[in-house]
């Protein structure tokens, strides 16, 4: 996640478009805290301790990845929902999933 963070930051047209979150499914403030110093994670991550956010999901198993495009009008829509790694579910590297995930939003 770190590294797919990396590509879109380093690339001028997905900066600003293109962003990444972290859900902690049932941890606390603290256990989310741990966890972003020990893997050095840059992007925000938000704690779940009570699960209501997993729960509105759909109490999904983790890794699961939702790309949402949010269109200019405010409206959005759900591009991808999909449980597994980048090599799980077809993809060799950050960088192919963001190529993927860049070609269904409609940003290429």
């Amino acid at each position: 996640m770190n590294e797919l963070y990396q590509a879109i930051e380093k690339n001028p047209d997905l900066k600003d478009k293109v962003k990444v979150i972290g859900i902690g499914a049932g941890n606390s403030v603290y256990e989310v805290e741990v966890f972003k110093k020990k893997y050095d994670v840059p992007f925000p991550l938000l704690p779940d301790q009570d699960l209501s956010v997993h729960k509105t999901l759909g109490e999904v198993r983790t890794p699961y990845f939702i790309g949402v495009k949010i269109n200019p009008d405010g409206t959005h829509k759900v591009i991808y929902s999909k449980l597994g790694g980048f090599s799980q579910v077809g993809f060799k590297d950050a960088g192919a999933f963001l190529a993927a995930m860049v070609k269904l939003a409609g940003l290429s």
